[in-house]
């Protein structure tokens, strides 16, 4: 596919769902520095780390909302040229418990995404999945897009299952025609990126941090030969900007068959690493180091379900702030301890894409970042430490 780098993007109105997010506000900027007319942000929140910098752009509209109310989505998507839709809940921690807010989100929210661009006859959907659509803890080496989707009974967690549901969901609404525009249809993708990481990363990381700085990373899981596959934002941002010029239907050769058009995408960076080698730059920065202590996937698996239980006799309060992440669950003693990754061949050579810079020279960015979150970290044992003391001063003076 070779088209211009703005192509489908310029004077064009996009959405993004999920936008003051990590990988959507990455995408809201790229859109905007490509010229698009105008970029819609819907998200639950109304302010985040990177709102700031997006509200400096006159096309930029945030409009704080719920992707499961009717009123909401209509309201972010009326007159939009694309949707990249890119909301989702439960990926990790204590999150991965609320199972009625996981299927509201990714499969209720998904269902009235897809109703609402048929009502609009918005022509291109780009949906952002996982790769938990097909692993589910058993290895895989260089899988690709034949894998079959895992069967649903077999999902160790419900945020994959969702996931699962609602990408097949999206795929069988492509070339849907619309009910208003005759001769015109909706377009739909799936990317399935791997981990993510990148400057303001705010999921894996910072709870690796906290861990640390908390003395509870007590152990790796499974041996060093281990590996999965990780992308950078940047790189996401990429293939789903080119997933959007792939759904395009007036590409000449291509006319009303467009190149993406109900496919799937395996998208990382193409270097597959073992996760403790991957953070240990991370942790060296901030003055900690790889806990020498392993377990083995099945030992792991008994403590992962420990705090399983644990979770679930506390889900009437998971959403307030005083329960801490669980150490580990089920789902992410898979992602750590089993080999799984993904060829990007198709997506290559459908797409055009190609990985901008390798891992190794993307981490040291993504450290860089992280300096003012080791700073943060070391100011928080301070205070503590002079509260500490402050405290047996006081009690010591008292008796």
């Amino acid at each position: 596919m070779h088209l211009s780098e703005n192509e489908g993007i310029e004077g064009k109105t996009m959405v993004v769902t999920g936008g003051l997010g990590f990988v959507g506000a990455a995408l809201c900027l790229e859109l905007l520095l490509r010229g698009a007319r105008h970029v819609r942000s819907l998200d639950i929140r109304s302010d985040s780390p990177w709102f700031s910098q997006l509200s400096l752009h006159p096309n930029f509209v945030s409009i704080t909302g719920d992707i499961t109310c009717q009123k909401d989505v209509k309201k972010a998507l009326k007159g939009a040229d694309c949707v990249f839709h890119v909301a989702s809940y439960g990926m990790s921690g204590k999150e991965m418990l609320q199972f009625g807010r996981i299927d509201e989100v990714n499969i209720n929210g998904t269902c009235l995404i897809l109703d609402t661009c048929m009502d609009f006859g918005i022509k291109r959907l780009v949906y952002v999945s996982t790769c938990n659509v097909v692993f589910g803890g058993k290895e895989i080496i260089n899988g690709n897009e034949t894998q079959p989707y895992l069967p649903l009974d077999d999902h160790v967690d419900p945020y994959g299952r969702s996931k699962s549901i609602a990408e097949q969901l999206v795929l069988k609404y492509n070339g849907r025609p619309f009910r208003e525009k005759n001769n015109e249809h909706l377009y739909t993708c799936a990317i399935r990126p791997a981990a993510i990481y990148g400057p303001g990363e705010d999921r894996h990381f910072p709870r690796i941090v906290n861990n640390a700085k908390l003395g509870i990373l007590l152990f790796k899981v499974g041996d060093p030969t281990i590996k999965s596959d990780w992308v950078y934002v940047d790189n996401l941002v990429l293939a789903l900007l080119l997933a959007s010029m792939g759904l395009l239907d007036d590409i000449p050769g291509r006319e009303g068959c467009p190149v993406a058009a109900g496919q799937s995408y395996f998208i990382s960076d193409g270097c597959p690493v073992n996760i403790f080698e991957f953070i240990r730059p991370l942790l060296r920065s901030l003055d900690y180091d790889l806990p020498k202590a392993s377990l083995t996937v099945p030992s792991a698996l008994v403590l992962g379900n420990i705090f399983w239980f644990l979770y679930t006799v506390l889900y009437p309060w998971l959403n307030k702030s005083w329960i801490p992440q669980p150490l580990i669950l089920p789902a992410e003693v898979y992602k750590v301890g089993v080999t799984h990754y993904f060829s990007s061949l198709k997506a290559k050579e459908e797409l055009g894409y190609f990985p901008m810079t390798r891992t190794k020279f993307l981490l040291s960015s993504t450290l860089s970042s992280l300096l003012g979150l080791a700073v943060q970290v070391l100011m928080e044992l301070v205070v503590f430490n002079a509260v500490q003391a402050s405290l047996v001063s006081l009690l010591s003076s008292s008796c």
